[in-house]
């Protein structure tokens, strides 16, 4: 974090330096600690674009780190929302926006044969760890160096480890995790079949589920290698453990049936949050009958006072059924706006002769600074040049664009193809400056 910061950011600043005084950090969530400058406060929102403490308006590739598939304040999703409130809040009871949306998500994602609404990814994770040791009785769980699955003890480890203790023992990814937690996971490098089945041979019989972002969002936006995830529902159906997709990132930016549609590969459990919500707090679980059966039958526990509130749940009803309009029209913009800016930057990083891999699906996709052409698993996004990476967003701040500095790009059905151009034309700027060695 650069603790010099233009004029222009005075009141944001200012604020921030009085919210350290009664939030720990400054913040309520850790991720919004990073700042090229400093944590940024904000006023308000609408479409593709934010406006700071100090009013200045910022086009914005963050979407609140991806929720905001619709973009900011959408008309009708805001209406619907303030309807169903003025329904009720909250009746800790069943009502019939909550069937309606497990009704179309049941319709839309394959492995949708029973469902559960939480508040959050990090819940909706730990429910589905929690019904794949239910079924299978064991205990011990496979996950992938660099993947992210919420911030609780049981999958806080090897998120973002050394790059050289990565596929090794699990490296807790801070102070004050359980060490106790590390004994039920085994961690391995992604896109990796043969240390998969390696590792099933060994101890597949502890092994009660897989889980895996279906692509790399959290470190490199990393799509699965040809016959990978093919090859993962092989193993556990081999072994007998629960396939898991984390689908937080992946639902519905790759398609309103989620990254399992997308690739052809069904799992036995997924979760879903971020854009089913449009910026309020929502997740599902989804899963075939056979794996959700505990909860079914009250085997397994999963509760939670604010889960299917009436304000959450009409905003995923009208994010699904705005974006299943008109042969989905709104998700087919936006991964065509998306790849016409991830190719965009791509060929600026090559015009500009700078080490640049891009590199994603479109409608959501990464950024680095890095020799390597093409990363296929967490090491090789480790090796980003992270300070050049932060420079880059230094100077596309100071541009009007909004960047999440860990190098993960969003973009929403708000955005047009004249942002696109105008983002293209920012960081050919802020490129070109870097390229002469200059401060962007």
């Amino acid at each position: 974090m650069d603790s010099i910061a233009p004029d222009r950011f005075a009141a944001s600043r200012a604020w921030h330096d009085r919210t350290r005084r009664v939030l720990a950090g400054g913040v309520s969530s850790q991720f919004r600690a990073l700042g090229v400058f400093h944590p940024m406060h904000y006023v308000r929102a609408e479409g593709a674009r934010i406006w700071d403490a100090d009013g200045n308006e910022l086009l914005d590739y963050t979407l609140s780190q991806g929720p905001c598939i619709l973009g900011h304040s959408h008309p009708e999703l805001v209406a619907r929302v303030q309807a169903a409130v003025a329904r009720g809040q909250l009746f800790a009871g069943q009502h019939e926006e909550e069937v309606l949306l497990a009704e179309a998500l049941q319709r839309l994602l394959p492995c949708a044969e029973l469902l559960r609404f939480a508040s959050t990814g990090s819940e909706a994770a730990q429910a589905c760890i929690r019904l794949a040791r239910a079924v299978t009785g064991r205990q011990r769980i496979i996950k992938f160096d660099g993947h992210y699955h919420g911030w609780l003890d049981g999958v806080a480890f090897n998120v973002a480890p050394p790059g050289n203790a990565a596929g090794g023992a699990p490296v807790p990814w801070c102070s004050g995790i359980a060490e106790s937690a590390a004994g039920d996971l085994i961690c391995l490098p992604w896109n990796d079949l043969d240390a998969i089945r390696m590792a099933m041979t060994r101890h597949g019989d502890e092994v009660a589920a897989i889980i895996t972002e279906p692509v790399m969002c959290n470190q490199g936006c990393i799509e699965p290698e040809p016959g990978f995830l093919q090859g993962l529902r092989e193993i556990c159906d081999t072994h007998g453990s629960a396939l898991i997709f984390d689908e937080i990132i992946t639902g519905f930016r790759l398609g309103l049936g989620g990254a399992q549609a997308h690739y052809g590969v069904t799992p036995d459990l997924a979760l879903f949050g971020k854009a089913l919500g449009s910026g309020f707090p929502l997740a599902a679980i989804a899963g075939r009958a056979r794996w959700m059966a505990p909860l079914q039958s009250g085997a397994a526990y999963h509760a939670g006072t604010m889960n299917g509130n009436n304000a959450c749940v009409a905003a995923g009803l009208a994010t699904v059924e705005i974006l299943e309009r008109d042969d989905h029209a709104a998700l087919r913009r936006i991964a065509r706006l998306g790849a016409m800016l991830r190719d965009g930057l791509a060929q600026l990083g090559v015009a500009h002769g700078m080490k640049l891999r891009v590199q994603g699906p479109g409608p959501m996709f990464h950024v680095g600074f890095s020799g390597l052409a093409r990363a296929t698993e967490y090491r090789h996004v480790a090796a980003d040049d992270r300070a050049a990476y932060q420079s880059f967003c230094r100077g596309m701040l100071l541009r009007g664009v909004r960047l999440i500095e860990r190098g993960l790009w969003y973009v929403s059905a708000a955005h047009t193809a004249a942002d696109i151009v105008a983002t293209i034309a920012h960081a050919d700027a802020v490129l070109r400056a870097m390229a002469a060695g200059r401060r962007p």
